[in-house]
């Protein structure tokens, strides 16, 4: 069995955060049920191209494992069913704009009433009263919180991430709560609302350049590949492409300096510390810049690794999947509607794995009947809880 088997999750969510918090659970064994509304369902599937069978590829990252059903909360039989979904929900996920599950009676405080023990896991773009009806796009929160700030070429302007990662921390800590949460219910059988604010997941993932800032009253700013406090710990120019060398303490960096023959560098007293060398660190980089030069990246790439100091070529994702390691996180999906195609499979691994393949992104609406038979054959959990009793 995996982990989750045998909760169901009521997933609410949409765009990336939510959907991406929802299939971590899934992949642990979890029965989630996607409600999408009708005429076009989640965002994402159709942010695109490229597509597949009708559905953007986004949307296929991030919908693996779950079923889905096509209900317009505005209709009143639909929002029925919705609501007797969460009732025989463990977990209800949602990162609607403030006052939306309010006003379909779908907020914590009407769930809680008919089910007292439910998880409830809300990802608003702002946990702060007076930004809770703002937008939580990832784009918004890379501005707003500084990250694109400090992304980017030096006194070049504010760039944003390739990906919008700041959706799948949020994401990620929203099923790291849950789990909690779970945790919590099996050991004392309470249930409770968790929350996870998109710009509060944002600006704790500034980690230590916030805390650079709160501890030197010094701004933060882009500086290319190099590390805010560690040199040498960036991209360098050889003679045929880039590469990262990072030369993380000491020890690592004479190591550096010895594999690139370049002892005169270790003899030098402005490079004996990593805070020396942050200080001078225009110096040292530049001396490093002349010795790339006279090779290739692969080797150099060979000539670290030989002495043991982390060092990678840059990749192109054509690259990556073309690399062992690379075609080892693929697996390939045989879709009913869809046809074969190949996705990213959950880093997360077990001692035991199983052979068992993930389940294709649903279509829209897919389990309608399939879910609406299972409304049909349970019970509601308050109900559930009382025959345990």
């Amino acid at each position: 069995m995996k982990p989750l088997e045998g909760i169901v999750v009521a997933d609410l969510t949409r765009i990336l955060a939510g959907p991406l918090c929802t299939m971590v659970l899934a992949d642990l064994g979890a029965d989630v049920i996607k409600i999408e509304r009708p005429g076009g369902g989640d965002d994402t599937r159709s942010w695109g191209p490229p597509f597949v069978g009708g559905d953007a590829a986004y949307f296929l990252s991030i919908n693996r494992n779950k079923k889905s059903i096509v209900l317009d909360l505005t209709n009143l039989d639909d929002l029925t069913v919705a609501r007797q979904i969460v009732e025989r929900s463990d977990v209800v996920v949602e990162n609607f704009r403030s006052g939306v599950v309010e006003k379909f009676g779908l907020s914590y405080q009407d769930v809680k009433e008919y089910n007292p023990d439910v998880i409830y896991c809300s990802m608003p773009a702002f946990s702060s009263a007076a930004h809770r009806n703002l937008p939580g796009y990832d784009l918004l929160m890379q501005a707003i919180s500084g990250f694109m700030s400090i992304t980017g070429e030096r006194d070049g302007e504010p760039m944003k991430m390739g990906v919008a990662v700041l959706d799948i921390v949020a994401g990620l800590y929203g099923a790291i709560a849950i789990l909690a949460a779970l945790r919590q219910r099996s050991a004392d059988g309470s249930g409770g609302h968790v929350e996870v604010g998109l710009f509060e997941a944002s600006v704790a993932s500034l980690v230590n350049q916030a805390a650079n800032y709160l501890v030197s009253g010094e701004v933060p700013t882009a500086a290319g590949n190099a590390h805010p406090n560690i040199v040498p710990y960036q991209t360098f120019t050889a003679k045929d492409g880039r590469f990262v060398l990072a030369a993380a303490n000491d020890k690592l960096f004479r190591a550096a300096a010895t594999a690139m023959g370049r002892e005169d560098l270790l003899a030098d007293q402005r490079f004996t510390s990593n805070s020396g060398r942050v200080e001078h660190r225009n110096e040292l980089i530049g001396a490093m810049h002349e010795s790339f030069l006279s090779e290739t990246v692969g080797n150099w790439v060979e000539t670290f690794e030989r002495a043991g100091v982390p060092a990678a070529p840059v990749r192109s994702i054509d690259e990556v999947f073309a690399s062992p390691e690379g075609r080892g996180t693929l697996i390939e999906v045989e879709d009913s509607i869809r046809g074969a195609f190949r996705m990213v499979s959950s880093p997360i691994r077990y001692r035991e794995e199983s052979a068992e393949k993930p389940v294709p992104p649903p279509g829209l609406g897919e389990q309608n009947a399939l879910i609406r038979q299972w409304i049909s054959e349970t019970v509601p959990r308050r109900l559930q809880s009382e025959e345990d009793r």
